[in-house]
């Protein structure tokens, strides 16, 4: 008889024997005993899949059908109700049978209900409803403390009450009756699903009456849906998230009162609805009266109020256009929202999202879109690690909601693959199907970093095509504990991982367990290539797929002959002898690699390397590619691989190739990144012909099996190891041994990162180096040096095209690869080499600056400086004289201020405690990766020497925590622990970092002999030789705008206006031009000085009534117009010309017309223009050099002769031969030093001049400047002069 059937047979027969155990406990031997379960008492004892669940709900349904009114329970865990489902037959009335009481379940069905056909005919008025707003309602509860249910908030509205005949008041049990679980209710009696629209009453009067409600109603107009699990109502028929949801299993009672309202009662709050007629609500007051009626009668279960009780995540979150937050749950597939966490403690919800048609999109700062259909969800996060936690939770759910549970519920059959087989954790979702191991979600991210030539990650619930039953089978019958009993043979328990290990630790166990074999059972055949061969295909023959597994990953060759030549492969004699799995594993491994370590004596060649497959290719050039290929400039090619050689075809039916190479040909392969040409994936094959094939595909996969496949042609075998590498380029170039200069030799070289792999003939196995620690980098012509300590290589290029290659990757590798510590150029001990340089500088020159750390640099230097250093570090060379202390310090602070993640990869202690303290610095010193450990300790033992000389810079301990506490834990000074920190780490660096005192002495001994030495070389006797003190003004002289600089003896005039700029802080604008001026007053003249002119003679020279002035060109841009505009640089016209005569002590003279000729040696002067046309003829009535000339702008009434005068017509004349004049003096200037001035929009420099109009217009402008760059700098114009003249000057 069906219903005396054991439970483990029947589970066995729906294949779900894993529950048998939870079956027993609940005390359920026999299937009778199982007629009353329900989805919800299933999921409480364990079964927490809902497709295991329906499977259960429906065999018991098949074989008990007298017994079990089924339909609504089971509609419950489908798909839903359809919506004009006719009237059920009526409920099967169950026997006095009490089910068994299972442990409290994650998501409750069944709630207890109330009486309410006393309170009925009492009469009883319900208690007021709040109005409604937004998106949520708000209830009253009355008598909620005698139930036991938690008190409500204080309500922010005045309660009022019906003007109706006083009844007696309803009074309500002293606890609450258990309830039966929800199963036992008929259908026949519940003509679900049911809908209608409502009026949802308030009680105080507050709300205005909805347009379109009966007469004298007040309340919102809301359409109401009843289904099995709640009750919802909308805004509208159309909405399709809710406003308010109801559990059904939190309804204790339903009752009419009055004209076409009714109540519906919850375990703490009272919904008051309103139909169109009597008789609407009297069936809607049936069918819920019908729905909560037979739970009455019978005894229950524990009440939990919300089913939502598994959830994965729950919180408080801010939805964009609420003021207050909602509280929100995610719970298996489904988003709750509730008003507050007192409303989902009761159950009662505004609405739920179905995830199976959301998605999840990350947005600015804390917030991140929940996408649907039918409206997008703006939620924000109160931390960005809540806001990551939220979305996890979210993908979750709709990876669930996605998911199909078939194959997982499978493979899951086999105990072993119920735990992952790398970390353990249960229920394992992922799969290598080449390897035959089930692992987690957080390992197959480690096995993906593998790549698909050691692991095919599938997913058991999303990759359902994959899951051939064929495959299910082969897992099933190699399960996780026989697959690691190869994989996991020699785990040492102090590797071995656990549930709860990070991603580095899973990281370096799977590389090991499978990229390098190390924890394998070696096999006893492991090393003879041969014998392992034979063994495979006898063993295919077989059905033992563990032993193929050991063979394979221990060397065998998947693809070696059989001596069969019918059956020519293991996979085809496998088929031949009818072991489907066995020739399932084989086809998976087909493309495997596996690194097995070959004894030579038992080595053979691998066997010839064949692939063929369509690519897509360019012609061959004899150039690098410098622009990107679009798909247009690509062909598609039947390609083949071959015997060697490599041909490429118009299509796979032509017998001729287009073209071809040899595989001994190629001398490099290169690896484009994505997405560098129209093909999202490429590669490049450089031929000893000097020919460059491009070959591009949009599949990945594609890409890297001809990669392989090409890689493995053409290398050697001693250079095998080198294709385990993840390389972007490959390839032979010759190379020079420091010892033997005069013969270069073939070498293997590959580059992965930023290190370059290098199989060399001489030596045994591969050699590896670190680009980012090279001590040198140079190019000489065709020679690339690469120094690292002890050792030093020459790389010859023997052939241009690839050898040109090969420099630009190695010196991209060589140079800082990020914003992190790690990735910056690094030293032998991991010091970036800006610290370690900055370091060295300061200790040799600083230590007695008074202020070091606190005075600030000069802006514009610094972040010269600090580019310089980002951009190549190895070439920085710190120089006393051309760099400055200060600026070198605030180098050294804005690096560690602006480095990606910090010094510190967590917070520093906080506890008051010394010796507590001190232990968990060292704590925090032992947990910091390689670099930043390094980092830290020199940068903690400077500052420690730094603070040993505070006599003399007067930077004590607690001064040097105030500058660099917030610049290490980049805090902007907002936290005062951070100054603590690093006052703890200078006061207690000696125990904190283990030094040894004898080395510490030693290092303080040398810097003091260094201080000392540069005392006795350089005495102090007071301020700098040559400095002076000057006033300096910007932009106008008035006493607010006054500075007062020290003039060094090298200062020029571009160092003291940017000295002045940063001094007032001034921000300059993309058209500011600025210069340094002298002034005079009292003669209303003014000259521009060069931007490398040295400041100081031109300050002596300053009489009473002048002075420098710093502003801008204000027609800056007109001049460099004219000047673009000039072929060659030479001026002539008529021009007004006086002479200063000095007679008795008196000037004498007037202005006359004559013609000037200005070139770039001399400026000439000429009667008129007849005279001057006949230049080689006649002498010019006066010449002067151009080097001897001073030219100011305006009128110098008082200057002792020879003083000259020229006057311009207009304005726009004058600039001309001003900005002519200044542009071929500055050429010939004798003055102009040889140190290169550093370049900057301020100063008008030609570089950086901003560029306007199309391609052609911009090249002809700079081709323009580039013939005079420095006169851009001198140019200049008074404004509003009223007389425009130049005064010309002569030097003695």
């Amino acid at each position: 008889k069906a219903d005396a059937q054991p439970v483990p047979e029947w589970l066995c027969g729906l294949r779900l024997e894993q529950y048998c155990h939870t079956f027993s406990e609940a005390g359920l031997k026999t299937l009778w005993e199982c007629r009353e379960l329900t989805a919800a008492q299933l999921e409480r004892m364990g079964v927490a899949l809902p497709g295991h669940r329906k499977r259960i709900l429906r065999s018991l349904q098949k074989l008990l059908p007298s017994e079990r009114g089924m339909e609504g329970e089971m509609e419950r865990e489908g798909e839903g109700w359809e919506e004009d489902r006719p009237v059920p037959r009526e409920r099967t009335k169950f026997r006095a049978v009490s089910p068994p009481t299972p442990a409290p379940r994650p998501r409750p069905e069944n709630l207890s209900l109330k009486e309410t056909a006393s309170k009925q005919q009492s009469g009883e008025k319900p208690s007021p409803v709040s109005p409604s707003f937004h998106l949520y309602e708000q209830c009253s509860s009355p008598g909620q403390a005698e139930m036991g249910a938690p008190p409500l908030p204080p309500k922010s509205y005045a309660v009022g009450s019906y003007k109706e005949p006083k009844v007696t008041p309803r009074t309500r049990p002293p606890c609450r009756p258990p309830i039966p679980p929800r199963a036992t209710v008929s259908s026949k009696t519940m003509p679900l699903p049911k809908k209608c629209t409502f009026y949802i009453l308030p009680s105080d009067g507050a709300v205005v009456a909805t347009p379109g409600a009966p007469e004298g109603s007040k309340g919102s107009h809301r359409w109401v849906k009843l289904d099995a699990d709640y009750l919802r109502y909308f805004d509208s028929e159309k909405d399709v998230y809710s406003k308010r949801i109801i559990p059904t299993s939190s309804i204790t009672g339903v009752a009419n009162v009055g004209d076409q309202k009714f109540e519906v009662v919850t375990h703490n709050r009272i919904f008051l609805f309103r139909a169109e007629s009597d008789s609407e609500r009297n069936e809607w007051v049936s069918v819920l009266q019908d729905f909560i009626g037979p739970a009455r009668m019978r005894p229950g279960h524990e009440l939990t109020l919300n089913p939502c009780v598994t959830s994965e995540i729950k919180g408080y979150l801010e939805l964009r256009g609420l003021r207050s937050k909602l509280y929100t749950v995610v719970c298996g597939d489904k988003v709750f929202l509730y008003k507050n966490a007192e409303d989902y403690k009761m159950g009662i919800g505004i609405t739920s999202i179905d995830m199976n048609v959301g998605n999840v999109k990350d947005m600015d700062k804390r917030a991140f879109d929940l996408t649907t259909p039918y409206r997008t969800f703006n939620f924000v996060a109160e931390t960005d690690q809540l806001k990551e936690q939220w979305m996890e939770a979210m993908r979750d759910s709709i990876a669930e909601a996605l998911s199909n549970y078939e194959v997982a519920e499978k493979i899951w059959a086999e105990p072993a693959n119920q735990k992952c087989a790398d970390c353990g954790t249960t229920k394992p979702e992922w799969a290598a199907i080449n390897l035959g191991v089930v692992f987690c979600k957080r390992c197959a991210g480690e096995h993906r970093s593998l790549g698909p030539s050691i692991s095919k990650v599938r997913s058991l619930k999303m990759d359902k095509k994959v899951w051939t039953d064929n495959l299910i089978q082969l897992f099933l019958v190699l399960g996780n504990e026989r697959a690691n009993q190869f994989w996991a043979a020699n785990v040492p328990p102090s590797e071995a991982l656990s549930p709860t290990s990070s991603s580095e630790e899973r990281r370096r166990y799977i590389i090991a367990k499978y990229r390098e074999g190390k924890y394998r059972r070696y096999h006893p055949l492991f090393g003879n290539q041969g014998e392992l061969d034979n063994a495979l295909c006898i063993n295919v023959q077989s059905s033992d797929v563990c032993e193929t597994l050991a063979l394979v990953f221990c060397g065998a060759d998947v693809n070696c002959e059989t001596g069969v030549p019918d059956l020519p492969s293991p996979s085809v004699l496998a088929a031949f002898h009818g072991q489907n799995l066995q020739v399932e594993f084989l086809t998976l491994n087909r493309n495997t690699e596996t690194k097995v370590a070959m004894h030579p004596e038992h080595y053979i060649p691998l066997p010839s390397i064949t692939h063929n497959g369509f690519l897509f290719k360019t012609a061959s050039m004899a150039r690098p590619i410098t622009e990107r290929k679009n798909k247009e400039e690509f062909s598609r090619r039947w390609c083949v691989l071959n015997d060697g050689q490599f041909n490429y075809y118009e299509s796979d039916k032509n017998a001729t190739p287009n073209g071809g190479l040899k595989m001994r040909e190629i001398v490099c392969l290169v690896v484009n990144p994505p997405e560098t040409h129209g093909y999202d994936h490429s590669f490049e094959i450089y031929s000893d012909a000097e020919r460059l094939y491009l070959f591009g595909t949009d599949n990945p996969e594609t890409m890297r099996e001809w990669v392989k496949s090409i890689a493995k042609s053409f290398i050697p075998a001693y250079a095998e190891e080198l294709l385990q590498q993840d390389f972007e380029r490959i390839g032979r170039l010759r190379y020079k041994d420091p010892l033997n200069l005069e013969s270069s030799r073939v070498g293997w070289f590959c580059l992965a990162a930023s290190t370059l792999h290098v199989c060399l003939e001489d030596s045994h196995g591969q050699d590896s180096i670190d680009l980012q620690k090279l001590l040198e980098l140079s190019r000489d012509s065709e020679v690339l040096v690469l120094v690292e300590r002890g050792r030093t290589l020459y790389i010859e290029g023997e052939r241009k095209l690839d050898f040109h290659g090969w420099v630009a990757a190695i010196q991209r590798a060589a140079g800082s690869s990020g914003d992190t510590l790690s990735q910056q150029q690094l030293t032998e001990g991991d010091i970036p080499v800006i610290v370690e340089r900055c370091i060295h500088y300061i200790t040799q020159y600083g230590l007695t600056s008074e202020g070091i750390y606190r005075k600030s640099g000069v802006n514009s230097k610094i972040a010269a400086l600090l580019e310089a250093f980002r951009r190549d570090a190895r070439s920085v060379w710190l120089k006393e004289g051309e760099q400055q202390v200060d600026d070198v310090t605030n180098v050294l602070k804005r690096f560690f201020r602006d480095i990606e993640e910090g010094l510190f990869s967590q917070e520093a202690p906080t506890v008051t405690d010394e010796s507590k303290r001190i232990s968990q610095y060292q704590h925090l010193f032992n947990s910091l990766p390689r670099v930043n450990k390094a980092t830290l300790r020199t940068l903690v033992n400077h500052l420690y020497c730094v603070q040993r000389f505070a006599e003399l810079n007067q930077m004590n301990l607690h001064n040097l925590a105030i500058v660099f506490g917030p610049t290490l834990f980049q805090t902007d000074g907002k936290d005062y622990n951070a100054g603590r920190v690093v006052e703890d780490l200078i006061q207690h660096y000696v125990i904190i970092f283990h030094v040894n005192q004898h080395q510490l002495k030693r290092q303080l001994d040398e810097i003091t002999y260094i201080i000392k030495l540069r005392d006795n070389l350089n005495p102090k006797t007071g301020p700098a030789s040559g400095d002076f003190i000057c006033t300096v003004y910007l932009e106008e002289k008035k006493e607010t705008a006054e500075q007062h600089v020290k003039i060094p003896a090298t200062m020029t005039a571009a160092e003291l206006t940017f000295e002045i700029l940063d001094r007032r802080k001034m921000s300059v604008k993309e058209k500011d031009y600025w210069c340094c001026f002298e002034i005079s007053e009292k003669e209303e003249t003014e000259r521009p000085l060069h931007y490398q002119e040295r400041v100081l003679p031109i300050v002596h020279s300053l009489g009473v009534d002048s002075h420098l002035l710093v502003k801008k060109h204000y027609n800056m841009e007109a001049m460099l117009v004219y000047l673009a505009s000039k072929v060659d640089m030479t001026k002539h016209g008529m021009l007004k010309f006086k002479e200063e005569r000095s007679l008795l002590g008196l000037t004498t003279g007037s202005f006359n017309d004559r013609y000037f000729m200005l070139n770039h040696t001399s400026l000439r002067l000429y009667k008129d223009v007849r005279v001057s046309a006949c230049v080689c003829s006649n002498r010019p009535e006066k010449e002067w050099p151009v080097k001897c000339l001073k030219v100011y702008q305006g009128i110098k009434k008082k200057l002792r002769p020879p003083t000259w005068y020229l006057c311009c017509d207009t304005q726009t004349e004058m600039r001309e031969w001003f900005a002519t004049f200044l542009s071929i003096q500055v050429r010939s200037n004798s003055r102009a030093t040889s140190r290169s001035a550093p370049l900057d929009t301020r100063m008008g420099n030609v570089s950086l001049i901003p560029l306007r109009g199309n391609e052609n217009e911009m090249r002809n402008s700079v081709a323009a400047f580039i013939a005079d760059p420095l006169a851009v700098s001198l140019i200049s114009q008074s404004q509003n002069d009223m007389f425009i003249a130049l005064t010309i000057i002569q030097s003695f």
